[in-house]
């Protein structure tokens, strides 16, 4: 669920920063043409975004994300979570991350 504060055209657009970003630090053309659409889209829900891409935990999303964007795993801080992360570098807030119960455990977060 998006949360509904938000304009359709504010989440295409979040959307297509998402994609475009990941797009740039892909190994392959299929992590390339369907992993950053997928994780861009998974990125706009309310769960964390490793439950959104139906892992078990943050270790499993890390190796994931490791696979199809190492370049990017490498330059990622070890005390951000993913979606924040990803979110800092396209200059925009997750649509959850307003409303997220759990930001004790994004620890650099800063939520404005």
């Amino acid at each position: 669920m998006i949360p509904h504060e938000y304009d359709y055209h504010d989440i295409e657009r979040m959307e297509q920063k998402v994609t475009e970003l990941l797009s740039v630090y892909t190994i392959n053309t299929y992590s390339r043409d369907y992993i950053a659409p997928l994780v861009a889209k998974k990125s706009l829900l309310a769960n964390h975004l490793y439950e959104d891409l139906g892992f078990k935990n943050r270790i499993q999303m890390g190796k994931f994300m490791k696979l199809h964007f190492p370049r990017l795993a490498a330059n990622k801080p070890k005390d951000k979570l993913w979606k924040k992360y990803i979110y800092d570098l396209v200059g925009e807030v997750a649509p959850a991350c307003a409303f997220c119960s759990d930001s004790v455990n994004c620890f650099a977060c800063k939520v404005s």
